[in-house]
């Protein structure tokens, strides 16, 4: 990974701030500055990077950052990082407001000296996140491959009677097995009528005879999360249940093939919203079409309406519309998609069509 490439875009951002520091405490953003995995670590970027820790992570520290000098603080490693900042400023000192509580920012300014004011600082390394270099790509495509993988696990544990809960777990099972670091999010698998539940969790419901199972998961893997949706029927469907399905289907390839450098995120949320509108089924979309993944299960651009942001080669984002029709059913088909300099490719490999069981 380009660790100092990262850094350095980080301190162009920071320019643009009038920052002299900033205090990185959002795991996912230090992982993706400094390379640290562990789960409590705090990175004060400036002129010389640091990363305070405590001592249960001195050995993983050692074997894992790059590019910043290793402290092991011997409180907390918040107030160290902080009182460091203080130290080596040149101006502001930035913290991601987004992820400190209320409490930890009193106790960080309570543990400055005077005069020394803290700048609330929103998405700087998110709006980085956004665009992946190849190497991530490469990872997050072997996140997806992974997922895909599951499948047949998920098709073999679907009939009438059996619990959802126990469809989830075959699912994760299998992921586990297959080397799985663990699950994207927590596992969605929602039968018959809870299928218009957009997160229907699992639960204790038993699969019906007959009717739409939503099978909506991910996986973990080199750090990086995979996430995919696919929607089976139990028993034969009908012909009403074909032509939903279908009209969810033209909807996400309309979507994805919207997907080219350049174009607006609402755009592409339009494509799909459009298709929907034809067949009169717009009004049971409720959610936004998709959404960056990376590091994180749920990262910035959100592909929705009025948003602004275009999309740029390097990102990647779900196309995921779906249809939601309460007390009766849902269907939601979901993808992986990566921006190039000319396209897009299509990172989900698992069909599509409609598939029985």
């Amino acid at each position: 990974m380009n660790y100092k490439g990262r850094m350095s875009r980080l301190s162009e951002a920071m320019n643009r701030e009038r920052l002299g520091t900033l205090v990185v405490t959002h795991l996912p953003n230090v992982r993706y500055l400094c390379g640290f995995t562990g789960s409590a670590g705090v990175l004060v970027v400036g002129p010389k990077p640091i990363f305070f820790t405590d001592g249960r992570y001195a050995e993983q520290a050692a074997a894992e950052v790059v590019g910043a000098r290793i402290m092991i603080a011997k409180g907390p490693a918040l107030i160290a990082a902080a009182n460091q900042a203080a130290k080596i400023r040149k101006g502001n000192i930035g913290i991601e407001s987004e992820y400190l509580s209320v409490s930890a920012g009193e106790a960080v300014a309570e543990a400055l000296p005077k005069g020394v004011k803290l700048k609330m600082t929103r998405g700087l390394i998110e709006a980085l996140r956004m665009v992946k270099e190849q190497a991530e790509i490469d990872l997050i495509q072997d996140a997806v491959e992974l997922g895909c993988d599951l499948l047949p696990a998920a098709f073999q544990a679907i009939r009438p009677g059996v619990p959802e809960v126990r469809v989830a777990a075959e699912i994760e099972y299998a992921g586990r097995r297959a080397g799985a670091e663990g699950m994207s999010f927590e596992t969605i698998v929602a039968s018959g009528r809870r299928s218009a539940l957009p997160h229907g969790v699992a639960s204790n419901t038993p699969i019906p005879a007959k009717g739409f199972v939503v099978l909506d998961f991910g996986v973990i893997l080199h750090g990086y999360c995979s996430d995919m949706t696919r929607t089976v029927h139990v028993g034969a469907a009908s012909q009403e249940e074909r032509d939903l399905y279908r009209a969810v289907l033209d909807a996400q390839m309309s979507a994805i093939a919207a997907c080219l450098p350049g174009s607006k995120l609402a755009d592409v949320d339009a494509a799909a919203r459009n298709v929907l509108k034809h067949s009169k089924l717009d009004k049971y979309f409720t959610h936004s079409t998709g959404h960056g993944v990376g590091l994180e299960i749920h990262e910035p651009p959100r592909v929705a309406q009025g948003q602004k942001e275009v999309l740029r080669p390097g990102m990647v984002i779900t196309i995921e519309p779906g249809i939601y029709l309460a007390g009766k059913c849902g269907i939601r088909i979901e993808d992986m998609v990566a921006i190039t300099e000319s396209g897009y490719e299509l990172l989900t490999s698992a069909k599509k069509e409609l598939i029985e069981i």
